[in-house]
């Protein structure tokens, strides 16, 4: 039986916050927070804001904000002399790093949180901090090095009835599941994670497992189910103001279209998610964005030269930012294509 959702990153005088809260008032009450506790010389208050703030600014989109924040937290939190908050703050930093796209930074960071946390006796921090790195090495495409630690970190989060913590961990099994070809135990997935999230009022994973949800489904054809589902999570993170999750939705309504043939409407939803990465430079999001743009725009005629050139390149870029199943999808749109694979042109 799972409980309801809560935010283990609101800690302090903030914990009452809601899962749910928008961003926008998360940031202004921690900001409130943080400054008061600064006049009251109060450490571990402050770094208990400071975290807030963090988070707060990474989701949406705002990076510098976040750096400077987490790094406050942490110093505030190493004053106090309390090992559990700076584990908080160094996973934020982690966090805040695999956004950036900077993954080896990312481990770095989470190896120390985790450790933090378990020598401070921060279960949930440990935790998040494991999960980090376990999403990290999934976004790399390393499910070999990452599957079981996935697993694991589901069955504790089942255990302590953690909703939030077990949705995360359904939808990063699943997602490797899609990946892999195994649809149906994707899918499977993703529902349980969605069915789960919205009985604990975990807003922000019932999005994110709708998108899966939405992938699947679009993958097995059902397009129009499909972009339902992103519209319906789309309220969601506009609500909520989940930056990055708008975008990653923005960038799945360009897939849907563009399994379906609409290679136009694909086009202009790539565009605009491509826009929304590069605005929170988040170059992960914006190099697959680049990547449907350039599918769009071959499909619609572009030159193949051209387009072959600019595989080329997310090619390098993917490779520098250490995304390896990213890297398999360039080759496998040359191959859709009807292009030579990297390496196999003469140069020019």
């Amino acid at each position: 039986m799972y409980g309801k959702a809560f935010a283990p990153e609101y800690r302090g005088s903030l914990e009452d916050l809601s899962v749910n809260a928008s961003l926008e008032e998360v940031l202004a009450k921690a900001v409130e927070q943080q400054q008061r506790a600064e006049l009251a010389g109060s450490a571990l208050d402050a770094a208990h804001a400071g975290l807030a703030v963090a988070e707060a600014s990474r989701r949406l989109g705002r990076v510098a904000e976040a750096d400077r924040a987490w790094k406050a937290s942490y110093r505030a939190a190493r004053e106090a002399g309390d090992q559990g908050a700076m584990a908080w703050a160094v996973w934020s930093g982690g966090t805040l790093a695999r956004q950036r796209g900077e993954l080896a930074l990312a481990r770095r960071w989470l190896g120390i949180a985790a450790d933090l946390a378990e020598r401070g006796g921060d279960v949930v921090a440990r935790g998040y901090s494991l999960a980090g790195l376990a999403e990290t090495g999934r976004i790399q495409g390393d499910y070999e090095a990452v599957g079981a630690l996935h697993e694991q970190l589901l069955a504790e989060a089942r255990r302590r009835g953690e909703a939030r913590h077990t949705v995360w961990a359904l939808e990063g099994i699943a997602q490797m599941h899609r990946n892999s070809g195994s649809y149906d135990t994707a899918l499977a997935m993703f529902e349980e994670a969605a069915e789960i999230a919205g009985k604990a009022d975990d807003a922000r994973g019932h999005a994110w497992a709708l998108r899966g949800i939405a992938d699947v489904l679009s993958l097995k054809g059902g397009t129009g189910r499909a972009l339902e589902l992103l519209s319906e999570a789309e309220g969601t993170c506009r609500r909520m103001k989940l930056v990055s999750a708008l975008a990653y939705n923005h960038k799945m309504r360009g897939n849907v279209l563009f399994r379906a043939g609409r290679y136009a409407e694909a086009e202009e939803c790539y565009r605009g998610a491509l826009a929304e990465f590069e605005e929170m430079a988040e170059p992960r999001g914006a190099a697959l964005a680049r990547l449907g743009l350039v599918k769009s725009r071959a499909r619609l005629g572009h030159d193949r030269a051209a387009t072959a050139a600019e595989l080329d390149d997310l090619h390098r870029t993917l490779g520098r930012i250490g995304l390896l199943h990213a890297r398999e999808m360039v080759e496998a749109a040359r191959a859709e294509l009807g292009l030579a694979p990297a390496g196999a042109r003469p140069a020019a």
